[in-house]
């Protein structure tokens, strides 16, 4: 007699074999036979019960890119799968690999217009590289495999849709999942693609390296490669970490969620070594006549952002080494020093409001106080808009401590799911969240889930009643300033009724008992932190440049933004040259 299996638990093992430890979701009718299975498996694979479809599928996409593993979220037929779309498109748009179960009504009341039945796969048609409906209880398990696969593959979402019926079913049992054959590879560079590479190097007098995420794990030959070529570096937002803040050859990031030393940069440079990125902005903050070199594993970004001289097809990483192997080293000179003391100036000013005690408070104290209890291997999750720009420019990482966010689909609410899935992957790691007001009133909801499962996270709210940079874009487009402006709350009681230690502050002297707290408690953490509603130094339309601007546009920005000794770039090029 032929062995069998439930198909719903040969679909778990399915998972389990390929390092799936847990997933998020929220049990509907349409979803229960994989819930059975789900419970059936617990010793092995751990369910995360959510307070929102959402938060889920937000968790799972910051699995993936914290870990590199495939992160899974389900939710049942209807509006539990309509509720996973926005998590879905952050893995999409981020480029990691997610896997969405979606329930469905029973097999033999699809097209019968059941109830919360609807046609599921057009709807995640644009969000996924793998998308089908199972027609069989026997293909269950191996759907599933094949969509892990598929998600890997091509750095993306895979989406089942299961008629609830077939996980109740026995099948034959067999081995399905192909997991033990999965290999990662490398696309290697070609030597003549460096050979041409190397004399734009060679032939440039303002040289620069920018990277992203292609570079993780690369640090060591970043460091080498900038070094020999006397280049400084920037960094897409999502490449934070890679280098370590304070390496005083790393300039910062760009565009608006940026610094000034890497937009001067990037505006000013002669060539632009461009290393495992994407960034969408290039146009408006590339300068447009730079000789290009990029290096990417995906020949359909290759000459996407910016007119490319030399597009080399493999892994960075090993694009750099071998530039370094076969190009003279570039000596160091006055654009690189000019590059230098652009950074220093511009870190020094940032730390001079460390100590300012205003009312409501700046955020530079409050990032001073993030930075003294972070621990080495501290990870740091941040919602998107204002709350971003801080922490790119005032958190300084040291190498091994991790950072994440919404990077190009940028939505808000993905500070709290983050942290959950930071928790869960990194248990014995110190987990910060960092969310504005906005974001955070999305999903507050799901403190509930990290005081379930014991989560020590420390959350902080950046409160200013305000949705800031949208508020900002207003007033760059000379609008009216009109739906921007929030209902305060106090979070930290909000977070204590939740079952989280819960703090609100107020005044400068609140912050280090607060954060001392924090970082001592075992269970999550609310600080609630009343900031000004003032704008970041827009570094993306700085009025500097004499130039440009006249003295009395430059001395208002000067005021209003207190930068009075933050010379240019282009005045440091020239005061350096004497």
């Amino acid at each position: 007699m032929t062995e069998t299996i439930n198909a719903g638990i040969a679909m778990v093992k399915v998972l389990e074999s390929w390092g799936v430890d847990h997933l998020y979701g929220i049990p509907g009718g349409s979803f229960n036979s994989t819930m059975d299975a789900l419970y059936q498996e617990r010793e092995t694979i751990k369910y995360i019960q959510v307070r929102h479809e959402e938060v889920g599928a937000l968790a799972a996409a910051a699995d993936a890119k914290l870990t590199g593993k495939i992160g899974v979220a389900f939710g049942s037929a209807g509006p539990g799968a309509t509720h996973l779309i926005n998590g879905l498109y952050d893995a999409q748009m981020d480029h990691v690999p997610v896997l969405a179960l979606l329930g469905q009504v029973a097999s033999t009341a699809m097209n019968y217009n059941s109830f919360q039945e609807f046609n599921e796969n057009p709807m995640f048609a644009d969000v996924s590289v793998y998308n089908r409906t199972v027609m069989t209880p026997e293909s269950l398990p191996h759907i599933v495999d094949e969509a892990i696969k598929a998600a890997y593959q091509y750095k993306g979402v895979a989406v089942v849709t299961i008629p609830v019926d077939f996980g109740t079913k026995d099948i034959p049992l067999q081995e399905i999942s192909t997991a033990k054959n999965h290999r990662v590879g490398l696309v290697m560079p070609e030597y003549e693609d460096i050979k041409k590479a190397v004399p734009l190097i060679e032939a440039a007098e303002k040289p620069v390296l920018y990277i992203g995420q292609g570079t993780r794990g690369a640090w060591p030959e970043i460091k080498a490669f900038s070094e020999h070529f006397s280049m400084p570096i920037v960094a897409a937002v999502l490449a934070k970490g890679i280098v370590p803040d304070a390496y005083e050859n790393f300039l910062g990031f760009a565009g608006r969620v940026a610094t000034k030393p890497g937009n001067e940069v990037l505006a000013e440079t002669d060539l632009i070594v461009f290393a495992g990125s994407d960034f969408p902005f290039a146009a408006n903050f590339f300068n447009p006549t730079a000789k290009f070199i990029q290096i990417d594993i995906d020949s359909a970004k290759l000459g996407r952002r910016h007119k490319t001289d030399v597009a080399i097809l493999g892994d960075a990483k090993e694009a750099l080494k071998r530039m370094v192997d076969l190009g003279e080293a570039r000596p160091a000179d006055k654009w690189l020093h000019a590059n230098q003391v652009n950074k220093e100036n511009w870190v020094n000013w940032l730390k001079g409001f460390n100590e300012r005690k205003d009312q409501p408070l700046r955020p530079e104290p409050v990032f001073k106080e993030i930075k003294r209890i972070a621990e080495e291997d501290a990870i740091f999750v941040t919602d998107v808009g204002n709350t971003t720009i801080h922490a790119i420019r005032l958190l300084d990482l040291n190498g091994h401590q991790k950072f994440t966010t919404s990077g190009w689909f940028a939505t808000m609410g993905n500070g709290i799911p983050g942290g959950i899935a930071a928790q869960l992957s990194y248990p014995n790691q110190q987990v910060f969240t960092l969310s504005g007001d906005g974001g955070f009133a999305m999903v507050m909801q799901d403190i509930i889930t990290q005081v379930k499962y014991q989560l020590p996270i420390i959350n902080v709210v950046f409160s200013n009643d305000s949705f800031g940079f949208i508020e900002a874009e207003q007033e760059d487009t000379e609008q009216k300033k009109f739906g921007v402006f929030l209902q305060g709350a106090d979070y930290g009681k909000a977070g204590e009724a939740l079952g989280a230690l819960g703090f609100t502050i107020t005044e400068y002297p609140q912050l280090e008992p607060a954060f001392t707290a924090a970082k001592k408690s075992e269970r999550p953490v609310v600080i609630d932190i009343k900031i000004q509603n003032a704008r970041p130094l827009p570094v993306e339309e700085l009025v500097l440049d004499p130039e440009k601007f006249s003295e009395a546009e430059i001395q208002a920005f000067k005021e209003k933004y207190e930068v009075h000794d933050m010379p240019t770039l282009k005045e440091l090029m020239t005061s350096s040259l004497h």
